[in-house]
């Protein structure tokens, strides 16, 4: 009788590893499926926000396009038509149609 609760103790130890070891590695493909593509997407469109200057032309997330006119620390002035500006802020900015669509979805969720 001991020695079959030693055999059960010991395959319960070795499975009570596999759990964790299963979880880590969920964690891990969680992180390198869904966590750094993203991150890596969130570097690329700050670094497009930083490079932008007076005369480029962009879309904001409302569907605005527009040619920058002027460069604030926090914000752009944009003239969306002849005489027409507007002053909005740098977080509403994507670098195309697609990413501020891809955008809008995500926060209509």
């Amino acid at each position: 009788m001991t020695t079959l609760s030693i055999l059960l103790q010991a395959a319960s130890a070795s499975n009570g590893t596999m759990s964790i070891l299963m979880m880590v590695a969920l964690i891990a493909i969680f992180y390198f499926f869904m966590i750094r593509p993203q991150s890596k997407r969130q570097k690329e469109i700050r670094k497009f926000r930083e490079s932008l200057a007076a005369g480029d032309k962009i879309v904001t997330a409302g569907g605005l396009f527009g040619k920058i006119k002027e460069v604030k620390p926090d914000s752009f002035i944009i003239e969306i038509a002849e005489n027409t500006r507007v002053r909005i802020a740098k977080d509403s900015v994507y670098p195309s149609v697609a990413d501020a669509k891809d955008n809008g979805a995500q926060q209509a969720k």
